[in-house]
This record gives structure tokens, C-alpha cells and sequence, in this order.
């Protein structure tokens, strides 16, 4: 077995960590553009739904194994609900009020609960010093980047922000359940299954709250929708997995600090939006707690790579 020490980067591996970034950081942008036209839970559906149709008939060109058990697809309901409902239609509905650029830094707080979360589950995840630093270093940072005044009393910007962060800690959440549920997948069907399940809880309530999903859209919120699930989801989840195996779960922390300049810069250009400096301040504490939990810089060439596991690929930032 391979320590983390023997993955490194190779000029491939930074281009398409590079891409995922890209892709990752125009998610935000194009979510918000279709929230004009779509309401919340609608939008999160078509999120889920079109990527999960995308990967399923990834899996079946592949001809990849599909588990037919209840307790595996059970574990795909549950996951589906901490790692696609819960984060995405609380990043959604936050985008309503904040930046997208702002949101995609909150989302780097993933990273900080990812860690503490796996340090009271997991017998072998202990929070060493190095660890707690990093931590209490990017905390900090999340709290400079929502600004003092979010701390002193709430509003509408203030319970987006806390969403959003909600949403992140659902994202550690599901990390852990993966480990425990779904570790003897293939990612590729792991990632089919989890959008499936979330699809499924996901219609009624829909249903319910939004009526039926209207398909008379304009041209731009149907390349937002399109973006958002094929590209945003579906083909980002299978690029992670990619540079995973190449690079290691540890390294691949490095595309949570690239998402938020490419998050931030779109939004400028196509909607607008204006940071307030405290919020780039915030984001470089947060950069820096990463890196300290990170614990060791990339290599660039390469000595070994290490089999890819479901779990890592589906405990994604965004």
C-alpha cells in the first residue's frame, strides 16, 4: 500500500485538477442564473435527476456492477439526502441573498468540518495539533469572510450565510456515512445511486411545495439547468475520481482553495456581485487553515498513484 507521501502531481493531474476547478466554480454561477426562473427544490431536482441519468447510462456503457440489495440502496437514500438535498438546496437557497463568490468560499469550510467529523467517528482520524491549528485557522477565516456584523445579530444575508454553512457540514456528515455504507463501490455507481435516491426524496416534496416543474424555460436557464447537472455534477464527479487516483484525497484539498477565485471572478463578470474586502481576507485564513491540515506541499512528478475508493469520491466540495 502506497503512503500519501508517494502521490504526487503530474502536468495532467494539474490540468484536470485545473478543469475541476473550472467547473466546479462556474456550478455556483450557473445555479444562480437558473434561481430567476426556477424555484429552489425544482432546481436541485434537475440537478440531481438529469446527473443521475447521465451516470447511469455512464455505468451501463461501462458495464459496472449494480448492487440490487435494500441496505446498499437504503445507504444511497440516506446519502442522497446529506450529500446532494441538504447542501445543494441550502447553497441554493442562500444564493438567493448572498454572493456566489461568497458561497463558494463558505463551501471550504467542508474541508474543517470533514475533519472534525471523522476525528469523533473514526477511531484512526484523531485531531492531532497540526489538525486542530488548521482548523481553528480556517474557522476563523470563515467567520472574517461572513463579516462582524453577521455575528451580532441575524438578518436575511446572515441566515443565508448559515445555511450555506449547514450545507457544508452536511457535506462532512456524508463523507462519514460513506465511509461506513458504501466503500465497496465502484464510484461511478456510487455516484448514480446517491443522485438516484436523492431524485426519489426529493420529487413529492418538490411536488408539494413547488407544483409541477414547469418546461417552458428560457434558453438561458435551460444551459444553466444543463450545466449545473451534466457538467456541475455528473461529469465533475468523474473527473474527481480521476485526479483522485492520481493525486490522493490529501492534495486534492488544492481544488477547495482554486473554486472560490473562479466563483468569485464570474460572478463579477456576469452578475455583478462585489465582495467586501473582509471576505478575500477571510478566504486567505481559510487557504492557510487547509493548507496546515493538508500538512505537506504537492509533489510535481510523479512516484506512485493509489487505488480509488468510493468514499473519496464522493466526499466532494461542491
Amino acid at each position: 500500500m502506497m503512503t500519501r507521501d508517494q502521490i504526487s502531481f503530474t502536468p495532467r493531474a494539474w490540468t484536470e485538477l485545473g478543469l475541476l476547478a473550472l467547473i466546479w466554480g462556474a456550478t455556483f454561477l450557473a445555479v444562480r442564473l437558473a434561481l430567476d426562473e426556477v424555484p429552489v427544490l425544482t432546481n436541485v431536482l434537475h440537478r440531481t435527476f438529469w446527473a443521475a441519468l447521465a451516470l447511469w447510462l455512464w455505468v451501463a456503457v461501462k458495464r459496472l456492477h449494480v448492487p440490487r440489495d435494500l441496505g446498499t440502496w437504503g445507504a444511497f437514500l440516506v446519502m442522497g439526502l446529506l450529500n446532494n438535498i441538504i447542501p445543494f438546496g441550502l447553497f441554493a437557497w442562500g444564493q438567493l441573498t448572498i454572493e456566489s463568490g461568497l458561497t463558494a468560499i463558505l463551501n471550504g469550510a467542508t474541508a474543517l468540518f470533514g475533519v472534525l467529523v471523522a476525528a469523533l467517528v473514526f477511531p484512526d482520524e484523531r485531531l492531532s495539533a497540526r489538525k486542530l491549528a488548521g482548523v481553528a485557522l480556517g474557522l476563523g477565516g470563515v467567520a472574517l469572510a461572513i463579516g462582524p456584523e453577521a455575528l451580532r445579530g441575524f438578518d436575511p444575508r446572515s441566515l443565508a450565510q448559515l445555511a450555506v454553512l449547514t450545507g457544508t457540514l452536511s457535506y462532512a456528515l456524508a463523507g462519514a456515512w460513506a465511509r461506513r455504507t458504501l466503500g465497496g463501490l465502484r464510484p461511478e455507481v456510487a455516484a448514480a445511486g446517491m443522485l438516484t435516491g436523492a431524485s426519489l426524496l426529493l420529487l413529492p416534496a418538490t411536488l408539494l411545495i413547488d407544483g409541477m416543474p414547469r418546461f417552458d424555460l428560457q434558453p438561458r436557464t435551460w444551459g444553466a439547468i444543463g450545466y449545473a447537472s451534466i457538467l456541475g455534477t455528473a461529469a465533475a464527479y468523474l473527473l474527481y475520481y480521476r485526479v483522485l487516483a492520481m493525486v490522493g484525497a490529501g492534495n486534492l484539498l488544492i481544488v477547495t482553495l482554486i473554486i472560490p477565485p473562479i466563483a468569485i471572478v464570474l460572478g463579477a463578470l456576469v452578475l455583478g456581485e462585489t465582495l467586501q474586502p473582509t471576505s478575500f481576507a477571510g478566504f486567505g485564513l481559510l487557504a492557510l487553515g487547509l493548507l496546515v491540515i493538508n500538512g505537506r506541499r504537492p509533489r510535481l512528478w510523479p512516484r506512485a498513484t493509489r487505488p480509488r475508493r468510493a468514499t473519496d469520491a464522493l466526499n466532494a466540495p461542491e
